[in-house]
């Protein structure tokens, strides 16, 4: 055969008929699988058959196993950040028994959080509502809700006089306990929220759990809450000062949060959603000598747009905010779907 021959008919490493592989670096002989779904499997069952799967069953499998090494770990300091609308969404439970059950050493979450919180434990509720009525546009059915005093949170509705009702919480249970002529930190702040919910809660026998604060409270977990201003809590915080001896310190808490980041043999954090308490859980690191050991994300947000809610772990890594052999983990979907089934996933292993 002449040279000619040899190359048009190949037999080289890219000839599909030529009996030889090409040389391959990146792919692995790995299979994807199909995951089962049966009668009587547990959620821990499920997410481990994720991990058969690929694009996002893989994530949350790999987010599974990363959560669960962090909660079975004895020396890891876990942070909890916790943004958006969890509250009224019905996540409450889930985050106060991960206070209770000792999984969370610190929770950085928003004013609205807490002020949804404090509502539920004194004895209001969240209840189910629609985006929009068919027969109004969505407009006239947003006008109609503020005609009747009710708030809309996309699909669920709290009656306005809860808010009133709160405030009178505040002003009578939680800020005269902290006026003097020092000021307080948010930390304290949400501290005496805690005690006052867990014991308004029990005095008027409640029907719901006293919630989170309370929890934080009852466990000695501090709460920081570093956009408390932006907040309904935040709103009557600083209506209160205006006429009492009540002042707080925004600054007061980086030294506590600094400090349980430095005392930490090894550090994870859990960051359901993303603005002001994934940064502030993050960027802890940064005057620290250490980065978080593992880290999950749960997130709707895109990278693209490079916004801190949508940027991906490995952008962190790049800060020094992650180890660089930091265990990590992002799941892209709506957190009150991800996290329920996260958690108990991983408790399942631990447990």
């Amino acid at each position: 055969m002449t040279d000619s021959d040899e190359e048009a008919g190949g037999g080289g490493d890219g000839d599909e008929h030529g009996g030889h592989e090409p040389h391959r670096e990146e792919f692995g002989e790995d299979p994807v699988g199909h995951t089962r779904a049966t009668a009587g499997m547990t959620v821990s069952e499920l997410v481990d058959g994720y991990g058969d799967a690929g694009i996002g069953a893989a994530a949350v499998n790999e987010a599974g196993d990363v959560l669960a090494e962090m909660f079975e770990n004895d020396d890891c300091t876990v942070f909890l950040s916790l943004a958006g609308a969890m509250v009224p969404a019905g996540m409450r439970r889930i985050v106060a028994d991960l206070i209770r059950d000792g999984y969370v050493d610190a929770l950085v979450t928003t004013g609205a959080n807490l002020t949804h919180d404090s509502i539920e434990a004194i004895g209001g509720k969240h209840h189910h509502g629609r985006t929009h009525d068919p027969e109004k546009t969505p407009r006239e059915h947003d006008e109609g809700l503020r005609d009747e005093g009710v708030d809309r949170i996309y699909n669920v509705y709290l009656p306005q006089e809860h808010f009133a009702d709160f405030e009178g919480h505040l002003r009578e249970e939680v800020f005269p306990a902290l006026e003097g002529e020092d000021a307080v930190s948010i930390a304290d702040l949400t501290r005496e929220l805690g005690r006052a919910n867990a014991a308004v809660n029990e005095r008027d026998d409640v029907s719901e759990g006293p919630g989170v604060a309370a929890a934080a409270y009852e466990c000695d977990v501090p709460i920081y809450c570093p956009a408390v201003q932006d907040s309904v809590l935040g709103l009557q915080a600083w209506m209160y000062a205006q006429t009492a001896d009540f002042t707080l310190d925004a600054l007061a808490d980086m030294t506590e949060l600094t400090d349980l980041a430095f005392e930490a043999d090894d550090a994870g954090c859990l960051l359901v959603g993303g603005g002001v308490p994934k940064n502030f859980t993050l960027q802890t690191m940064l005057v620290t000598p250490r980065a978080y050991d593992y880290a999950v994300q749960i997130t709707m947000d895109p990278e693209a747009t490079g916004g801190l809610s949508g940027a991906s772990l490995e952008e962190a890594r790049s800060w020094g905010k992650l180890e660089k052999d930091a265990r990590n983990a992002s799941v892209h979907g709506d957190a009150t779907v991800m996290l329920p089934m996260l958690i108990a996933a991983a408790r399942e292993r631990v447990e």
